[in-house]
């Protein structure tokens, strides 16, 4: 954290959400981070499962956190899950933070991370957080994705996925071999965390826990892969799930370098290691840490300053509408 803002500009909050973490930034003119922090996950996806109320409390946690610093004029949020149907949550955000609901802009979280680490036309980012996606804006700003489809369809090799993956082997196993468990660094590593060996433990964590929750276990799998063989190969069939994700792209759309950012790309170095090995050699690769809530401090600013100057906000790509 830095010092609160006593300076009087104008100040705009850039918000990046995730199934299991938050970022949010709040900068001011020009472009200068003023304070920047996380709060717990959120997803477009709770509008519509009955979690409103969940996400009402960590949207007040994040005003509240943001509101130490100062008050931004407006906000843009790049979120999971954004779809069509993802209005209402303009006004969720802007309650607790003190502002019109014309000030908030929403996107999703991937086109964000594109706009932080790509001009557009320039590259393709695979983004492994909770779940997986590829996406490219190309030169006249659309955006192109492929994967993020959700954890319960796909998603492959993100964190959901590899701690399914895990889960998978540990009961199949114990099917075969009851007691098998406590030879395996990767089943003790993801009991430890689950609560317990028994299948009792695991089916209260799987059906009771959302999705951000079942992902912090591929954490479990990752600290597990040195000296489990199981856990390497999970982590290798992340890697080589992300590198379909960039070839989809780039049977689509043409050879352009590639950027592997999010999470689970943090948890060990075998996922980008896998991931190089599965994409057509020459091929740019680079892993890379993504400041999505500093990208979407930057739109919101923009869109900040032009609300100040008397026009409606450009789009993202800095388009007019």
């Amino acid at each position: 954290m830095t010092r609160p803002d006593d300076s009087g500009s104008l100040l705009a909050l850039g918000i990046d959400a995730g199934g299991t973490r938050t970022r949010w930034a709040l900068v001011c003119m020009p472009e200068r981070i003023v304070a920047q922090g996380h709060v717990g996950g959120l997803s477009a996806l709770q509008l519509g499962k009955g979690e409103r109320a969940r996400l009402r409390e960590t949207l007040a946690d994040l005003a509240a956190a943001v509101l130490v610093h100062g008050h931004p004029a407006s906000a843009h949020a790049g979120l999971s899950g954004f779809g069509e149907d993802s209005g209402p949550i303009r006004e969720l955000i802007a309650q607790p933070l003190g502002i019109a609901p014309e000030a908030v802009t929403l996107g999703s979280d991937i086109e964000t991370a594109c706009l932080d680490l790509f001009a557009p036309g320039e590259g393709y980012v695979v983004h492994a957080g909770t779940g997986s996606v590829a996406a490219f804006i190309d030169a006249e700003g659309n955006l192109h994705r492929a994967g993020g489809r959700g954890v319960t369809l796909d998603d492959g090799g993100g964190g959901f996925w590899i701690a399914r993956e895990a889960l998978r082997h540990i009961w199949r196993a114990e099917d075969e071999c009851p007691g098998s468990w406590q030879d395996s660094p990767m089943a003790r590593e993801v009991f430890q965390l689950v609560g317990g060996s028994d299948w009792s433990h695991s089916r209260r964590f799987v059906y009771g826990s959302d999705r951000g929750d079942i992902g912090r276990l591929a954490l479990a799998v990752a600290k597990a892969a040195d000296a489990d063989p199981v856990a390497a190969g999970i982590l290798r069939a992340a890697g080589r799930e992300l590198a379909r994700l960039a070839n989809a792209m780039t049977s689509r759309h043409g050879p352009r370098p590639i950027a592997l950012a999010g999470r689970a790309v943090e948890l060990h170095p075998l996922i980008g290691q896998a991931m190089r090995e599965a994409l057509p050699a020459g091929t740019e690769l680079r892993i890379c840490a993504s400041h999505g809530h500093h990208a979407a401090a930057r739109l919101a600013l923009k869109a900040a300053c032009t609300r100040r100057a008397g026009s409606p906000p450009d789009d993202l790509h800095g388009n007019p509408r």
